[in-house]
Order: C-alpha cells, then structure tokens, then sequence
C-alpha cells in the first residue's frame, strides 16, 4: 500500500498514560487499578495503550467485545481479559479457545456457562443503575451456586457527583460481597476511585481519567492530558466583507478574513458543536473556527496569523474540560468518536 501522509495527526503521550495509571492505582489504596481498554481504548488505540499499561505493572483489562479482546490477545494473559458484555451461544467455542473471560450478566449466560463446561468467570451485579447485572434476588435464589467466580463487579451511575445513589449501591454491593464466594470484587471506576477505600475493594476500573479525563472534580490537579490534535491546511483564501462561509451562511465575513480549510470534520470525531465555538491555534495564536464543521473541512480565520501557508499545520484547542464547557459534549463522546484518519503519533 502506497505510503500517503495522514492529513491529521493525534498526538497521543504515553508518559501522561502510564503517569495517569500510576496515579489511579496509588489512589486506590490497598486495591490495584486495571485498565478499561474498550471502544479502542476510548480512541486513542488499544494495542500501544495496553502495551504501555502492562510494561507499566496493570494486570486486569477490560473490554466490551469479544473482537476487542481478541485484537489485543497476543500483548496479555488471554485471562487477565474480561469482556464485559458477556456471551451468546455463537460465542462459548471461540471463547473458550480465546481463553478471555466472560462477564456473566444474566441468570441465562451463567446457566450458559455451567452447561458448557463453566470454569473460571467474573460477574456483573447489578447494584442500581439498571444496565447489565444480576439482581439481587438472583444472588438470593442461589444462581451462582457451584460457578467458579474470580471477579464479582458492579458499577457506580453517579460517581461523579455526591449524592445519595453512591452510598446505596455502595452499601447493595456489599451484601452481595457478604452472599458470595468471589475471589475478588471491584466497584469503583475512574471518579469512584475517589469516594474513598470504602469503594475500592480488591480491584479498581479506570477508563476516562486514564486517557486525560476528569472523572471528578479535584482530579484535575494531578491527572495530565494525553491527547492533542493537529490538522493540515488545505486551502486559503481572502474573503471581502459580507462574504458567507460554510453551509447555510451560518458566518457572514464582518472584514477582509483571511480564511484557511483544514483536513478536519465530524466524520474524524470533531463534532458540529464545535461549529463557530472552536478554536486552532498556530504559534499560539488563536485562529477562531468559523461556520459550520462538515463532514471532512473546518474553516478558520487566519487574520492573527497571515505567516501560514497551504500544506502547514494548525493545532486543535481539544482539552477535555474546556471542550465539555464549550459544546455539551461528554468527555466519553470527545474521545471515542475520535476516528481512524488520524496517524495516532505515541511520545
């Protein structure tokens, strides 16, 4: 395949990765962190995350797809893999072949289990925020009597914000800890890691505040971004006053605007809430999105920097909270739709 140069380029900082990981898992007290590595490792490229993560000491990775565990299979244990969405009956041969572990969600995956065989799996508990989980009474009437049960999990719908919801699941999880024969139990995600040793049991999961995001306030302080953004200019043009940019005019030139297209849109994951709010930057000089984002082409105004040419590079203002204040956008969305025309660049 010829060689073409990306038009787009994510700066990904493997020091800030591990750092960030380092840092989750001392705040984890006596637990140890793993690692959510799903959804690519939330876009920024699970084999070199999961590469740095491992040689950096994590042991426990997660993902959502048995594809998912599968692409990264060869880097790891197989068993130190769990795949979260659990199984169907098209999934048990390869599964067991893979050798990753099920996350069993329901009363029917785990009699799936048992009858093909059982063995070593982690389970899902749902302990309040009615997605995937056994309920209580599952646990009550005895489904998980006789199953191999490595890792018995749930997961916490409002870490990020102090209400009453934490110390309930908190509190559900821990009668299910206290009817069970585990070996282990995680509840605590990346903001749930800072609730306190209460939360952390014998496993953490971070996943947002790995990758730069701040999962809840305060983190800010120590958690280091990780991602950053550059993009080609494919064109420039002056415009006169009153001339229209992009689709439906939404930016009318208020004076001569210098005006450059860059190789960006929302197919890359750069969304149209960006569309007249965004910001590029060229020696640090700001250089205002203007008009809507389409699919592949952003417009900026070029005025603070008439120095640019065609074919050079502008950088993308992309920090996770800033972004979030900006567009509405979850960090979880800012980061996972980030799309495969980048050159993913590690330092």
């Amino acid at each position: 395949m010829t060689d073409f140069e990306y038009p787009l380029r994510l700066h990904l900082d493997g020091d800030a990765l591990v750092a960030n990981w380092c840092a989750l898992d001392a705040r984890s007290g006596a637990a140890r962190a793993g690692a959510a590595v799903k959804a690519n490792a939330y876009g920024l490229g699970a084999r070199e995350v999961v590469t740095r993560l491992r040689d950096a000491g994590c042991r426990d990775f997660f993902v959502a797809h048995w594809r998912e565990a599968e692409a990264i299979a060869d880097l790891i244990p197989p068993h130190s893999i769990s795949v979260l969405n659990g199984i169907a009956p098209s999934d048990i041969a390869a599964a067991r072949k893979l050798g990753a572990t099920p996350v069993l969600n329901t009363p029917e995956q785990v009699a799936m289990w048992r009858d093909a065989g059982g063995g070593r799996c982690h389970v899902m508990f749902d302990s309040g925020i009615n997605r995937l989980g056994l309920a209580p009474q599952h646990i009550a009437d005895g489904v998980l009597d006789g199953m191999d049960v490595d890792l018995l999990m749930s997961h916490l719908a409002s870490a990020d914000t102090d209400v009453a919801q934490n110390s309930e699941q908190l509190q559900l999880f821990q009668q299910c800890v206290s009817a069970t024969t585990a070996q282990r139990f995680s509840l605590a995600n990346s903001a749930g890691i800072m609730l306190g040793a209460d939360y952390h049991f014998d496993l953490t999961r971070p996943g947002l505040s790995l990758y730069g995001g701040i999962a809840r306030a305060g983190m800010e302080e120590w958690i280091r971004p990780v991602v950053r953004i550059s993009a080609r200019l494919l064109q420039i043009r002056d415009l006169p006053a009153g001339a229209m940019v992009g689709y439906n005019a939404t930016h009318v030139c208020r004076e001569e605007t210098r005006v450059g297209t860059i190789s960006l849109g929302y197919a890359d994951g750069y969304l149209r809430a960006f569309s007249g709010k965004g910001m590029a930057r060229a020696d640090g000089l700001a250089l205002p999105v203007i008009g809507r984002v389409s699919m592949d082409l952003v417009t900026l105004n070029l005025n603070a920097a008439p120095a640019l040419r065609e074919g050079g590079w502008v950088d993308i203002e992309y920090d996770l909270v800033a972004a979030v204040a900006l567009t509405g956008l979850s960090p979880y969305e800012l980061l996972t739709n980030l799309g495969s025309r980048f050159a993913r660049m590690w330092s």
